[in-house]
């Protein structure tokens, strides 16, 4: 086959007849106005709002490209979208082809009919998506929930139009993300040219894995011109199989079964090494060229597990007969623009999470079905993926058109996905089914009391077709053994008022949002744990550096007019106030705020992941919102726009790790000591739990043996705080260190005051820093307690450990790690110029 990227030489202009400009595909219109100087930073000050205008016109876009020889003597030529974003009419030397309206699915034509020999000029003419479905919404004649569309911004008052566009929703607005409502050549186009045969799609059906042996199916699809008879092979490793089959004129599906002997498994981070094969199918018939395809796979069983126990019903994923804990974040789409996310964009995201010891991401359903770097990296690292179907917080409108769109988008992606060993479970939206509550009048977000109860039946109608058959129907008829939930969060399908998730949930996954919405403290994150915990989270700001970016100095209030508009939940600021004023004492200024809102956003993240953790067996899912952001924002992200970790992803690293000790304090009168393993093997070892004074006098210490199975959660100990510190508690710490085979492997710190009690002193921290070949090795010591000691460097990149607490007489050392653009997201570095600061020196003390 003779493949033709089609990304030169493009142009852009209104659709009112402006002058040409040029234009960068794949791309989006926004970002072709901002490299031509039409528009300022979309994401500076409050710009967003002067660019509303975009989305009200029509934009077309035009190259010319050459038809190559072998291309023109090709018997076969198509013309291939992998994305338009959205409506958009195609035309080849004036004539149209194609008539796009679903950015979620490929496009394939063929043209060689129209092709010339020599040059062609392709057009391609996107509608604005708020012209083209205003109509819809007129036509319903009444609106649909869709709460995060941001109408208001978008000048339309309440005409939220989001729902009727198969269309990224959060391009819309979200109450993390500004509104800019895309147009665009989003993902590669390419002319493919082929003569005789080709393989369409080579899809290895995984029908029974284990240790012992794997047992697959290689289907592969064969488009062909004529009848003929040949070889069909499938091989990898060595390994070879091969059967004479006869190809027919059109479309055949062929399949070809192999057998693995003890084959490498593809395991999750921390599990195990997640091998990949790469597997090549490949026919030939006499006389004729072979042709090929390649598909890159790991080997594995991945299950839902959901059975009756005798608290309800167990809800975690087993990989390879294994139960696995998950342990991560909800992903967002990296940018507002997706088409500037690179694979290094990408890649940075992933070795974060797997830096964090996490397992786990869950794609969320506001954003994009991703792209194949993101999955393929997923794969390489060992990160689990909870894949969403595009679609949340909304209801969504009916009818066949808008069925079969779906249906043709559903099996694009689920068909595009399979082969990634990462997928484990799809997902048909977020959070619709508790939000309507069909089956419980008091329950819900209150939409149904907008519509009448003939309306509300064709609304429930319409959710059961996308949600309760289509969507299921095109997981089990395209990727064999992959399970589908209908919604999370959810109990079950049950039809009745069981179905519907609450924060104490025994059954299904929950998404608890009692802290921050309902403004519930954080000691409720150790009370409200359910089976799988799939959202939950706090807010913080991101750091100066990353504030500066979008503000000035003059802008640095908590109430400015740009703090502001880069804030998008609309109790967000007061609420991170109110939380501070609860748990922390009064920052000196408006950069020390941003600094104590990422320390109380980690301390509450900490608490909600090793109650999760602790509870292993019951709850067996920790995901928290979110993982990253699409602008740089006020939000609920551990790690901020510029890939910057904030402190919460620092302390996932910590709490994340797959063999640790927890403090739980929830008792102000008994501290419980847990030692957690998520390895695959026992944990044999000693604790050891001693008690230091700020000015780090041992004032007690206990040890205790530690044997914990593989796979579990065990509580040690249980002591009071008197029995540790007598009468100095308040002023005191507990270290708890985990030693296996003589080496620590974990050590955790517990404060008996709370960080507003907490009298602090200058800790006078001496930072050492020494070069080795294996970069700078820095050394902090300290003469008093620092808490939340927070290094900052010259360079971009992360710490090997960061917002961590220090006592006198217990160096910590770490490593800067420089973001590369390379194999590896970072690369061991000297820092340049090293910031070192603690919490005394952004808090008032009194």
């Amino acid at each position: 086959m003779i493949v033709k990227a089609l990304h030169e030489g493009w142009q852009f202009r209104s659709g009112d007849g402006e002058d040409w400009l040029p234009a960068q595909v794949p791309g989006c219109v926004h970002m072709d106005l901002l490299r031509n100087g039409s528009i300022a930073d979309p994401f500076y000050g409050t710009n967003e709002r002067e660019m509303q205008w975009v989305d009200k016109r029509d934009w077309e876009y035009a190259t010319v490209f050459e038809t190559d020889e072998e291309i023109w003597e090709a018997s076969r030529a198509e013309l291939v979208f992998d994305g338009l974003d959205t409506y958009a009419d195609v035309y080849l030397n004036d004539r149209p082809i194609l008539f796009a309206d679903n950015m979620f699915r490929g496009w394939r034509v063929d043209v060689k009919p129209h092709l010339k020999k020599g040059a062609n000029t392709l057009v391609v003419k996107f509608r604005s998506p708020i012209a083209e479905d205003l109509p819809k919404l007129e036509q319903l004649g009444y609106s649909l929930p869709a709460g995060n569309d941001q109408s208001e911004v978008g000048g339309l008052g309440d005409k939220r139009v989001s729902v009727f566009a198969r269309k990224a929703p959060y391009h819309y607005g979200w109450d993390w993300g500004p509104r800019f409502v895309t147009s665009g050549i989003w993902r590669e186009v390419r002319l493919e040219a082929w003569d005789h045969y080709r393989i369409n799609d080579l899809y290895i059906r995984q029908d029974a894995v284990n240790a012992a042996e794997a047992r697959l199916c290689g289907v592969v699809e064969i488009e062909s011109e004529a009848s003929f008879k040949g070889k069909l092979r499938l091989a990898t490793d060595g390994l070879c199989w091969e059967r004479d089959v006869e190809l027919a004129a059109g479309l055949n599906v062929l399949e070809l079964q192999a057998v693995i002997a003890e084959p490498r498994l593809w395991w999750c981070r921390g599990l195990g090494d997640p091998h990949l094969y790469r597997f090549e199918a490949s026919f030939e018939a006499e006389g004729v060229k072979a042709t090929s395809l390649a598909a890159t796979v790991g080997l594995r069983s991945a299950k839902l597990i959901r059975e009756k126990d005798a608290h309800g019903t167990t809800f975690y994923m087993e990989l390879n007969g294994i139960p696995v804990f998950a342990k991560g974040a909800n992903h967002i789409p990296n940018d507002s623009f997706v088409t500037e996310v690179t694979r290094e964009r990408y890649r940075h995201e992933i070795e974060s999470a797997a830096r964090a010891n996490m397992n786990m991401l869950r794609v969320w359903g506001g954003g994009i079905y991703e792209a194949e770097d993101f999955y393929e990296l997923c794969d390489q690292y060992g990160i689990m993926v909870w894949q969403d179907f595009m679609f949340a917080c909304s209801m969504y409108p009916g009818g066949d058109d808008f069925f079969d769109s779906i249906r043709e988008e559903a099996a694009y992606n689920v068909r595009r996905l399979r082969n990634y060993a990462s997928v484990v479970l799809w997902c048909g939206n977020n959070e619709i089914d508790t939000a309507w509550a069909q089956y419980n009048e008091t329950a819900g977000w209150g939409w149904k009391k907008q519509y009448t109860a003939e309306q509300r039946e064709q609304l429930w109608r319409d959710y059961e077709e996308i949600f309760h058959r289509l969507l299921p129907d095109a997981v089990s008829s395209h990727s064999h053994g992959i399970d589908y939930w209908p919604s999370s969060p959810m109990q079950a399908l049950t039809g009745d008022a069981s179905q519907h998730a609450t924060d104490q949930s025994a059954s299904g996954d929950i998404h608890y949002w009692g802290v921050w919405h309902g403004e519930e403290p954080f000691e409720n994150y150790n009370v409200k744990v359910g089976r799988f915990m799939s959202e939950y989270g706090f807010q913080s700001f991101p750091e100066y550096k990353t504030v500066r970016t979008y503000a000035e100095e003059d802008d640095m209030a908590l109430e400015s007019e740009v703090m502001m508009a880069h804030q998008r939940n609309p109790a967000g600021n007061r609420l991170i106030k109110k939380y501070m004023d609860r748990y922390m004492k009064q920052p000196k200024d408006f950069p020390a705020f941003l600094y104590l809102s990422q320390m109380l956003q980690a301390e509450a993240m900490k608490m909600a992941f090793e109650a999760h953790r602790r509870r292993r067996g019951y709850c067996m899912g920790t995901l928290y919102w979110q993982m990253n952001d699409c602008w740089p924002v006020a939000s609920w992200a551990g790690i901020d726009y510029y890939g910057r970790w904030k402190a919460t992803h620092y302390f996932a690293a910590q709490s994340f790790k797959d063999r640790m000790v927890s403090i739980d304090g929830t008792d102000e009168a008994e501290l419980r000591l847990h030692v957690l393993n998520d390895a695959a093997e026992p944990l044999h070892g000693r604790l050891e739990a001693a008690v230091y004074s700020f000015d780090g006098e041992l004032l007690g210490r206990h040890e205790l043996e530690v044997a914990v199975p593989a796979g579990s959660a065990e509580k040690l100990a249980a002591w009071s705080a008197k029995e540790f510190a007598g009468e100095r508690a308040q002023s005191a710490v507990l270290v708890a260190t985990l030693f296996v085979e003589g080496e620590a492997i974990d050590v955790k710190m517990h404060d008996f005051a709370s960080a507003q009690e907490m009298t602090l002193r200058d800790p006078r921290i001496k930072a050492t820093v020494e070069e080795s070949s294996n970069g700078s090795r820095i050394t902090l010591q300290s003469a008093s307690l620092a808490k939340g000691v927070c290094l900052s460097a010259e360079k971009e990149g992360i710490f090997t450990d960061n917002y961590f607490d220090l006592l006198p007489g217990r160096p910590v050392t770490v490593q800067f790690l420089e973001r590369s653009d390379g194999e590896a997201a970072f690369a061991t570095a000297d820092p340049g110029k090293l910031d070192v600061t603690s919490m005394y020196d952004y808090i008032i003390m009194k």
